[in-house]
């Protein structure tokens, strides 16, 4: 699978060394902007083969690793051997980005670090995303999403006011630092054009979670407030009513920011009828309660109706697995199905920007592991057929 079809990365490869999903899920983004990525894989194969979501192993697959790998080919190597590691080196010499999440050192032990790759590619952009950070006092601790979110603050701004901190429900920090190794590559690459030198980028959970709460910090630290939790459910602790998630007879929906009067007039609560403000916090629990005793006697779809009419700022709360159904979710073709040579039929979430340019759409499932290992051993290492079934014997390689 060497054909990339069109896309503006078209003609970038990238030796992809990462696992889990910072790493993956960048690299899966940089696959469907068109380039040719590599994922270079233990013989046992990405930590997320054998981790899945809601262990959920269709036809024997992890859905954690389809998620992240489409587009991508597969070559599974021993890099504690010589043989191995010197097909590693011939990939990356070849390579225009390298992206590995290892902890900090590991792939400098391995002779894989930037400053050894750079000797025979100098115009490689060699991409390092890490839990902490590159030094510093926590260099050596695990970094996983909770752990992050958790340095970072953030658990403690979800949920009602006497509740525990509440983690956020899906790995907010590691999508988060995809984000940042996919625009810390593109600048990089963007910066070798001219100069055609190559750099090593640094991205990490904890400052891409951190950055995430931009707005929240510069108001937390320019006013000297420690915000706090509402109760009943009104929002989050930075917002006043009527900001919040609202029952009806057969669901809910949200309500943004909006003028109170506005929804007083329309829900009937004489109560609010003089309250112009766009975010209370005075009382905002005695707000939400009374705007909640109101949306619970209607049907969703219709007060959504009636709220649009007017231009309030809300939606529908739609259960998780219904995402899917959304009328602008379908015509926004977020979700498409492919077809898994073991998993069968799979749902993936596809890209979601779209290039006017692009001709084509490259939707491949997830390789099988070292499903590409031979191939890729005769292109990058330039070893024959009898010199890479030797390998695979000798069990430097899978494949």
């Amino acid at each position: 699978m060497t054909s990339t079809g069109s896309g503006p990365l078209d003609g970038v490869v990238v030796a992809d060394f990462s696992q889990l999903l910072q790493g993956p899920f960048a690299t899966q983004a940089m696959a469907d902007l068109g380039a040719r990525v590599i994922k270079v894989e233990p013989l046992a194969g990405d930590w997320t083969r054998s981790y899945a979501m809601l262990n959920a192993y269709p036809g024997g697959e992890s859905v954690s690793y389809l998620a992240f790998n489409r587009n991508k080919e597969s070559i599974a190597v021993d890099l504690k051997s010589p043989e191995g590691l010197e097909l590693a080196r011939s990939v990356i010499r070849q390579a225009d980005v390298v992206v590995e999440n290892f902890r900090p050192g590991v792939m400098d032990r391995l002779g894989l670090g930037y400053e050894a790759s750079k000797v025979d590619n100098p115009g490689l952009v060699y991409v390092a995303s890490s839990g902490f950070g590159v030094d510093g006092p926590y260099v050596k601790r695990p970094g996983q999403d909770l752990l992050a979110q958790s340095v970072a603050g953030l658990p403690n701004l979800q949920g009602d006011a006497d509740d525990p901190p509440v983690p956020v429900g899906v790995s907010a920090a590691d999508v988060a630092a995809s984000l940042h190794i996919i625009y810390g590559t593109l600048a990089a690459l963007v910066e070798r054009g001219r100069t055609g030198i190559g750099q090593r980028v640094d991205v990490s959970l904890l400052n891409s979670i951190i950055a995430f709460q931009t707005q929240e910090f510069v108001s937390a630290l320019s006013s000297g407030t420690t915000p706090q939790r509402p109760e009943g459910g009104a929002g989050n602790a930075f917002t006043g009513a009527p900001y919040g998630v609202y029952r009806t007879r057969d669901g809910w929906i949200a309500i943004s920011m909006n003028p109170v009067n506005l929804i007083a007039g329309i829900l009937d609560i004489p109560e609010l009828k003089d309250e112009e403000a766009k975010s209370v916090f005075e009382n905002r629990g005695d707000i939400k309660a009374l705007i909640d005793a109101k949306t619970a006697e209607r049907d969703r779809d219709e007060l959504l109706e009636e709220l649009l009419a007017h231009d309030v700022w809300c939606a529908p709360v739609n259960e998780f697995t219904k995402v899917p159904e959304d009328p602008q979710v379908v015509h926004n073709r977020m979700f498409r199905k492919i077809e898994h040579p073991v998993a069968g039929e799979v749902t993936l979430v596809a890209p979601p920007i779209r290039f006017s340019n692009q001709t084509s759409e490259r939707f491949d499932p997830p390789p099988a592991l070292g499903a590409d290992s031979r191939r890729i051993a005769e292109e990058f290492g330039a070893l024959d057929a009898e010199t890479i079934a030797a390998l695979v014997e000798k069990g430097v390689l899978r494949g």
